[in-house]
C-alpha cells in the first residue's frame, strides 16, 4: 500500500511539474497581442500624411516612384499623397512645394526640377521640423536628409557602352536631354566621357534640349538629322524624349538605321522596344526610391533612427546622405518583365 502511495505521488508531482513548466512557457494574452502587433514604433496613424512632390506630374515615370511610396505607407499605416507641378516649370514646383509645407505634413519626398531653386523651400521645411528626402533629382546644397536616386553618371556610362557596341565603335551620335537638371546633366556627362574613353571612334555631334516633352524632342531631333545626316545613334536621358526621338526616326524612315538607347520604363518606351524602334532603355529603381524614401521619412518622424544621442542638437545627419537605387538595361529580350512597374494597385 505504501509503495503504491509513493508511486502515485511521484506521478502526480511529475504531472504538476510539467503543467507548471508549460504555463510558465506559454505567454499570456497581453504578450501574444504585443508580439502579433510587432514593434509599436513601426505603426503610425492614418492621420499622418506624407507627400510626394514632383514636376511634369502627369508623366508615367512618377507612378513607379509613388507605387513604392504607397507600399511603404500602407505597411506603416499612414497616408501617402501624390502632387506636383503639371508642367516642367521650376517656379510652379516651388509654389506647389510651399503649399504642401503650409499643410504641415509628417514628411515630404520631393524630386527637384532645379537644384538651386528648390533649396530655399526645402530648407524652410526642415527648419519647421518637417523631414524632407529628395529622390530622382537632388538639391545637394539644401538641408535635405538624404537623396535616393540613380547613379546617373554611371547610368550614362552604361548607355554609352550599350550604344557603342551596337555601332561597332564607329559613327556619329546625338543626345536628347533636359538642360540644367542635375540628374540629366550627369547622365549626359557619363555618356560623353565613356564614349571618349572607351569608344574614340564615336563622336557626339549634336545635343538637343527636349524639356521632358515628346513633341519638343521630335522637333529637335528632326532638326538634328537635317544638320547631321550621318548620325547612327541617339541617347535620350528621359522617357518623353525617347518617345519623341522614336517619332522623329520613324518619320525620317530610319528605323533600324539609327540606334536608340532611351531611359526609363513607361509603357510608350516599352512598346517601342517591342516594336524594334528603340533598341534599349536604362531602367531605374523607381519603386525603391519611393519605398525607401517613405521609410526614411517615417523613421525620422518617429525617432527610430538614432545613430548617436542628440544628433539633431549637434547637427548630425542620422541617414546615409546618398543612396544609389540601381539601374539595368531593358531590351527586347526582357521587356515583358517591366510592364507592371508603373501600375499602382
Amino acid at each position: 500500500m505504501k509503495k503504491n502511495f509513493y508511486k502515485y505521488l511521484s506521478i502526480f508531482l511529475a504531472i504538476a511539474l510539467i503543467v507548471s513548466l508549460a504555463y510558465a512557457l506559454v505567454p499570456n494574452s497581453k504578450d501574444v497581442t504585443q508580439a502579433s502587433s510587432g514593434n509599436p514604433k513601426l505603426k503610425g496613424s492614418p492621420k499622418e500624411e506624407y507627400y510626394m512632390v514632383t514636376f511634369a506630374s502627369g508623366i508615367e515615370y512618377w507612378k513607379g516612384c509613388f507605387k513604392g511610396m504607397k507600399a511603404a505607407a500602407d505597411l506603416y499605416g499612414v497616408k501617402a499623397i501624390y502632387t506636383g507641378a503639371p508642367q516642367f516649370d521650376v517656379n510652379q514646383q516651388v509654389t506647389v512645394l510651399r503649399q504642401v509645407i503650409a499643410k504641415k505634413p509628417a514628411g515630404i519626398l520631393v524630386t527637384c526640377a532645379n537644384p538651386d531653386a528648390l533649396k530655399a523651400p526645402i530648407d524652410e521645411a526642415i527648419k519647421k521640423g518637417i523631414p524632407v528626402i529628395t529622390f530622382d533629382a537632388d538639391s545637394p546644397k539644401s538641408l535635405r536628409y538624404s537623396v535616393l536616386e540613380t547613379g546617373n553618371y554611371n547610368a550614362g556610362a552604361m548607355a554609352a557602352r550599350y550604344l557603342g557596341k551596337l555601332l561597332g565603335g564607329k559613327g556619329e551620335v546625338g543626345i536628347s536631354t533636359v538642360a540644367a537638371q542635375l540628374n540629366h546633366e550627369q547622365r549626359k556627362q557619363g555618356f560623353i566621357d565613356t564614349l571618349k574613353k572607351e569608344f574614340p571612334g564615336i563622336k557626339v555631334v549634336s545635343i538637343v534640349n527636349d524639356e521632358n516633352d515628346s513633341t519638343k524632342a521630335a522637333r529637335g531631333v528632326a532638326a538634328m538629322l537635317q544638320a547631321h545626316p550621318n548620325i547612327k545613334g541617339i541617347f535620350c536621358t528621359d522617357a518623353p524624349g525617347g518617345v519623341g526621338v522614336a517619332t522623329a526616326i520613324k518619320e525620317a524612315n530610319k528605323v533600324g538605321k539609327i540606334k536608340i538607347v532611351s531611359f526609363d520604363t513607361d509603357k510608350g518606351t516599352l512598346d517601342l522596344i517591342k516594336q524594334g524602334v528603340i533598341d534599349a532603355s536604362i531602367a531605374q529603381g523607381t519603386w525603391n526610391m519611393g519605398f525607401w524614401g517613405m521609410t526614411f521619412l517615417f523613421y525620422l518622424k518617429h525617432g527610430i533612427v538614432n545613430p548617436v544621442d542628440n544628433w539633431k542638437k549637434f547637427g548630425i545627419n542620422p541617414l546615409p546622405p546618398y543612396v544609389d537605387t540601381g539601374t539595368m538595361v531593358v531590351t527586347k529580350q526582357n521587356v515583358d518583365a517591366f510592364y507592371k512597374v508603373n501600375v499602382i494597385k
